[in-house]
């Protein structure tokens, strides 16, 4: 298994041109489905002793749309729809990668129906809450001072988690308050950041990005201790806790989202925050576009007083 997964992987890397992040994901996704092969190779009817990797070849080259869609219907007994889109697209991936190896001559994921995803709005807070957030990071503490200039980055600049991991402290520009981010598929772009994000950014790089650094000289942005780069489950970690956030607001990619709908509230254009953001496709950017039940009402009101709602 070791091997299939270490050949899938480099070509997701190198031909697919995928993420680290997406990489990662579809591996976990094949090593789940290859175990669940040889599961049913060792159980099923007609099971025979495990033969290694010729064992796994043999049973790749049998495997069918019939037992895909078996495999398709018990994960879905512990993910949902969105998780198993990617699981259909993996397994498409994978086969590709087996056709590619002369493994297969066919790809029977090719026949898979791609789960349709739910449509959620996304959660945003509002500007009382995202204040109380970062009020409530203790910054008289040298961790604090860096999550302090972390949360504000992200949410000034409009960051995927991913994103903000990758950072170097050369891709900062203070004088022209932009960042270089490299974003999904490799795309780079030039995102803005604000004054409120810069002097948090400015008082961890003189006074707490050295101390993690210690001796060494790395080029990541917000470091651990150590010296290493900051992870996603060290970003995660405490964030809900610190303004008593909870429900889906209390996810940290909130503060994009919150970026996102604060821009288009304002005033800015649907194409500028695409670009801002890094989305590929403009419509994945309208999903901001929501308004506000509260502020549709207080419009109404305002600008359609005879029709307005009934206040009793």
């Amino acid at each position: 298994m070791r091997d299939f997964l270490a050949g899938y992987r480099s070509r997701l890397i190198a031909i697919e041109r995928r993420s680290l992040l997406t990489a990662e994901t579809y591996v976990g996704e094949i090593r789940c489905f290859l175990t669940w092969i040889q599961a049913a190779r060792l159980t099923g009817p007609g099971a025979e002793p495990d033969q290694g990797s010729a064992g796994l070849e043999t049973a790749l080259k049998a495997v069918d749309n019939q037992a895909l869609t078996a495999y398709l219907e018990e994960r879905r007994k512990t993910i949902g729809n969105r998780s198993a889109a990617k699981a259909v697209s993996a397994l498409r991936s994978f086969f590709r990668y087996l056709t590619g190896e002369g493994l297969r001559e066919d790809n029977p994921a090719g026949l898979l129906e791609t789960p349709r995803r739910s449509f959620r709005l996304p959660a945003v807070l509002s500007r009382r809450k995202i204040e109380a957030l970062f009020e409530a990071v203790d910054t008289a503490k040298p961790l604090g001072i860096r999550n302090r200039a972390l949360y504000e980055l992200i949410y000034s600049a409009g960051l995927r988690v991913s994103e903000a991991v990758h950072l170097n402290v050369g891709d900062l520009f203070f004088g022209e308050a932009l960042i270089r981010v490299r974003g999904k598929g490799g795309r780079e772009r030039m995102a803005v950041f604000g004054g409120e994000a810069a002097r948090w950014l400015k008082r961890y790089l003189a006074d707490v990005r050295p101390l993690l650094a210690g001796r060494q000289r790395p080029l990541a942005l917000f470091l651990r201790r150590g010296g290493g780069r900051l992870s996603r489950k060290g970003i995660w970690k405490n964030y809900a806790l610190l303004a008593g956030i909870t429900g889906t607001g209390s996810h940290l990619h909130t503060l994009r989202h919150s970026f996102a709908t604060e821009l288009l509230a304002g005033g800015a254009d649907l194409r500028q925050v695409q670009e801002l953001l890094g989305h590929a496709d403009l419509a994945t950017t309208q999903i901001y576009t929501h308004v506000d039940v509260s502020q549709l009402r207080e419009n109404h009101r305002k600008y359609l007083p005879r029709l307005g709602v009934n206040d009793g």
